[in-house]
């Protein structure tokens, strides 16, 4: 995940939502520019990138709900054949 907020804002959210991944902090949206997610110079858009172990984007998910994104993303990563790490549920 990445994010346009500073390192302590990305902090503060992951423990506030107990995220077990890595928050990529962006602040000079580099990272945003460089996927073309940036909105109005400020924003980055909600856009989930399948990247594969080779580095290649496998698919991009440009309809991300909040609500949805965590079951969106295990179906993608299924229907891309991802296998489920050990001791992982679906």
């Amino acid at each position: 995940m990445a994010s346009t907020d500073d390192a302590e804002t990305n902090r503060r959210f992951a423990e506030a939502n107990q995220a077990s991944f890595p928050v990529l902090a962006d602040p000079d949206k580099t990272v945003a520019k460089a996927y073309d997610v940036l909105m109005m110079g400020m924003f980055a858009r909600r856009e989930t990138f399948y990247i594969g172990p080779d580095g290649k984007i496998l698919a991009i998910d440009k309809d991300v709900s909040p609500l949805s994104a965590g079951k969106d993303m295990v179906e993608n990563l299924t229907r891309l054949g991802v296998p489920l790490r050990e001791g992982a549920s679906p």
